[in-house]
């Protein structure tokens, strides 16, 4: 091997060497903005939180926004190191673009999810610590409002997490977005009893019970002749978040009170005529 070929490949050597130790050092210096720069991220999206709560911004609207900002401050970070690496802007626009479409059609349903918490957020059909229940039978306090996904909380303390487009698009009961509620309670009693006598007793029950409005007025009255009882059906108006504990206590206390003023409550019965 002559000496024009040695200094040709230490030439080539030398030339792999300082490309090496280019992409190394930006390499190292890709790893560190990506460190940096997720930390940097979170960072930046808690303080995006505290400034939100200090200034009572809706919970439902802070959720979706921090999750929104943190994801977007990701990617940003994601094509920074891409570009601190080497790769060129427009191979990543071009990337993106190719990648959009096929993510577009691949995630159709994730893209309607976000269009959904859109909708919600915008419409507010619920808000953070309402009670509703879905078409599909879901009930539960709302605890989070996603940028995809509504978490909620159901009576006996499971987690939900809803997809927002459905909810977007389907039937809502909302419990919670008026402060008054009316609530209908049904009782029954015998053939023979007092029914000017049941309908006091409820009436005295309801006028005790601060929790009951009195404007408007509860009322009694006789809702059907069945076949073995007389059906009274009761309405008054309460408090949305005193419904539950109103409805149960005056369960309670009418049936206690219609056996000290000699009201039964019936037990279906059938009459058997025989004949030789």
């Amino acid at each position: 091997m002559d000496t024009s070929e040695i200094n040709q490949m230490y030439g080539l050597f030398q030339v792999f060497l300082d490309s090496s130790i280019r992409f190394g050092i930006k390499l190292l210096t890709a790893v560190v903005i990506l460190i940096a720069g997720l930390w940097l991220a979170k960072k930046i999206a808690h303080s995006l939180q505290k400034i939100m709560v200090s200034r009572n911004v809706e919970p439902s609207l802070l959720s979706f926004l921090t999750s929104l900002v943190s994801i977007v401050l990701k990617i940003l970070v994601v094509i920074i190191v891409l570009t601190t690496v080497g790769v060129e802007m427009t191979s990543i626009i071009a990337v993106l673009g190719a990648a959009s479409l096929a993510i577009g059609m691949a995630l159709s349903g994730t893209l309607q999810n976000f269009a959904g918490g859109v909708v919600i957020l915008l419409f507010k059909p619920f808000k953070v610590g309402d009670f509703i229940e879905t078409e599909k039978g879901y009930s539960g306090t709302v605890q989070d409002i996603f940028i995809f996904t509504t978490r909620m909380k159901t009576v006996d303390n499971k987690i939900i997490y809803l997809p927002n487009g459905s909810l977007a698009n389907g039937v809502i009961t909302n419990y919670d977005q008026e402060g008054t509620r009316r609530v209908d309670c049904s009782y029954s009693i015998s053939y023979g009893d007092d029914m000017t006598t049941a309908r006091k007793v409820i009436l005295d029950l309801l006028s005790k019970d601060t929790r009951v409005f009195q404007d408007p007025e509860p009322v009694v009255f006789l809702q059907t002749l069945a076949d073995s009882s007389v059906k009274i059906t009761v309405r008054f108006w309460v408090g949305t978040s005193e419904l539950s504990a109103v409805q149960c206590d005056l369960n309670e206390l009418v049936y206690n009170e219609f056996k000290k003023h000699g009201l039964q409550f019936p037990f279906p019965q059938m009459s058997v005529h025989l004949e030789k």
